[in-house]
């Protein structure tokens, strides 16, 4: 009987405030969506981080005057280090073939450009790609190479970008969810002042603090929930007509969201909706409604 009553004081708050409350949930979902995507940007920088650094390389190139007994122990010595993974060679003329297809869309700067001025080099793929400095270091003086360029130090710089926009993601998330929490405290308010006389009579009659506090903790919770399923649904929206079609030709430079991470976000966002809308109505009431 209680537990009836207390779902239907629920409902008849919701209703009662409904512009309020419609207002508190479409902040909420502004706000609980913006946590989602700063979710699913943490989660995707780390399985970007995953797929470049597999495949980095550490460029060696030769000096111009590399003796071939010089190329062959370099070789050797690559070959045998046990921070190689493996080592490829690349000659002047493979380097250029290779030139020639990344900029075939630029012919002027192919035909500037002939074979015997781009240098030979030795592509190396390392077992743990976090352990360039030790390479760098223990090559750097060798004779006949020029310079050793890593990749990483490249990526690094986007990923620098990257972290960045999650940083401001999570900041704007924070505003907002904050916006949408003072929201809640109040709507929890107008809706605690306006049972206050239905509140007295309680008191008067000896319900417990539970009892009274309870279907307003519970109508922040309902709109945490809906605010997260209406998120979540921007998420989804957000996945099938953006990413998977708009930016569907990035695929080879964005590594694509995974359903599994989507479907994360839900209970993530449904707990965090909840959680702190709850937080929010009790502490309201802890100060507002004298119990």
């Amino acid at each position: 009987m209680r537990l009836k009553y207390v779902l239907s004081e629920v409902m008849v708050g919701l209703w009662r405030n409904v512009t309020m409350t419609i207002a508190m949930i479409i902040n909420l979902a502004v706000s609980l969506t913006m946590v989602g995507a700063s979710g699913l940007m943490y989660l995707q920088v780390d399985t970007m981080k995953e797929r470049y650094y597999s495949d980095i390389e550490v460029s060696i190139f030769l000096a111009n005057e590399v003796s071939d007994q010089q190329r062959a122990d370099l070789n050797t010595a690559l070959e045998s280090d046990p921070l190689v993974r493996d080592v490829v060679y690349e000659s002047r003329e493979q380097a250029y073939e290779r030139f020639k297809e990344m900029y075939r869309d630029a012919p002027d700067l192919v035909n500037a450009i002939k074979p015997e001025l781009l240098p030979e080099s030795f592509r190396v793929r390392l077992v743990n790609p976090e352990q360039y400095e030790l390479i760098y270091d223990k090559y750097k003086d060798t004779e006949g190479i020029d310079e050793i360029i890593d990749q990483r130090r490249l990526l690094e710089k986007i990923f620098n970008i990257l972290g960045s926009i999650q940083n401001l993601a999570l900041i704007a998330a924070s505003v907002m969810a904050v916006a949408a929490l003072l929201l809640v405290a109040n709507t929890i308010q107008v809706a605690a002042y306006s049972k206050r006389r239905e509140v007295a009579v309680m008191k008067l009659v000896g319900a417990s603090n539970w009892f009274i506090q309870a279907p307003f903790v519970l109508e922040a919770v309902v709109a945490g929930l809906l605010g997260a399923i209406l998120g979540f649904a921007a998420l989804v929206l957000g996945k099938v007509f953006l990413l998977d079609r708009s930016l569907r030709d990035l695929t080879d430079l964005l590594t694509p969201i995974e359903w599994s991470n989507i479907l994360l976000m839900f209970p993530f966002m449904a707990g965090v909706g909840a959680l702190f809308s709850a937080i929010t109505a009790w502490i309201t009431l802890r100060f507002y409604l004298r119990v």
